[in-house]
C-alpha cells in the first residue's frame, strides 16, 4: 500500500462523506439521518473513518454493547478498493473494540459476496450461521461470522 492513510473517530462533519460512500457501495443505503442518529443519539455507536491525502475514502460502523462489538457498515469508495485499506481499516476497527473492552466481534455478509467473506476468514472470523432472506432488496441470506479476541 503506497498511501499513508489514517484512521480516527467519526464526527458529524463527516456524514457527508460518508454517505457518499454508501451510496456508491449499497442497494440499499442507510439515509443521512440514520449516519446522524448513530453520531448524536446513538450511546453504543462508534465509526472509525479512514483517510487520505484524497480525504475520507472508507468507514466502519460500528455497536459497542457490553463485550460484543456488532459491525453495522464497512465500505471503501469504488475508487479506492483492491489497495487493502478494507483490510486495514477493519484491523483498525478489531483493535478499537479490544481496546473498548469487547471480547467477541460479529458481522453479517451476503452469501454471495465472497471477497468479504475471505478477508473476514483472513483476520479471524468464523461462521457462525446463517439469516435467512436477511437483505430486503432481494431477499438474500446472510452468513453471521464471529471472532472471540480471547482465542
Amino acid at each position: 500500500m503506497n498511501e499513508n492513510i489514517t484512521f480516527r473517530k467519526m464526527t458529524v462533519e463527516d456524514i457527508d462523506a460518508v454517505y457518499d460512500i454508501e451510496v456508491l457501495s449499497f442497494s440499499l443505503p442507510w439515509t443521512k439521518q440514520a449516519f446522524f442518529y448513530e453520531m448524536v443519539d446513538n450511546e453504543h455507536a462508534y465509526y472509525v473513518i479512514a483517510e487520505t491525502e484524497k480525504g475520507i475514502v472508507g468507514y466502519c460502523g460500528m455497536w459497542l454493547v457490553m463485550d460484543e462489538c456488532h459491525v453495522t457498515n464497512i465500505a471503501i469508495h469504488p475508487d479506492e478498493r483492491g489497495k487493502k485499506l478494507g483490510e486495514h481499516l477493519m484491523k483498525a476497527a478489531m483493535e478499537i473494540a479490544k481496546e473498548k473492552g469487547a471480547m467477541l466481534m460479529t458481522l453479517e455478509a451476503r452469501v454471495s459476496n465472497h471477497v468479504a467473506q475471505n478477508l473476514y476468514r483472513k483476520l479471524g472470523f468464523e461462521n457462525g450461521g446463517i439469516r435467512k432472506r436477511y437483505y430486503s432488496d432481494n431477499y438474500e441470506d446472510a452468513i453471521v461470522m464471529w471472532v472471540n479476541f480471547n482465542e
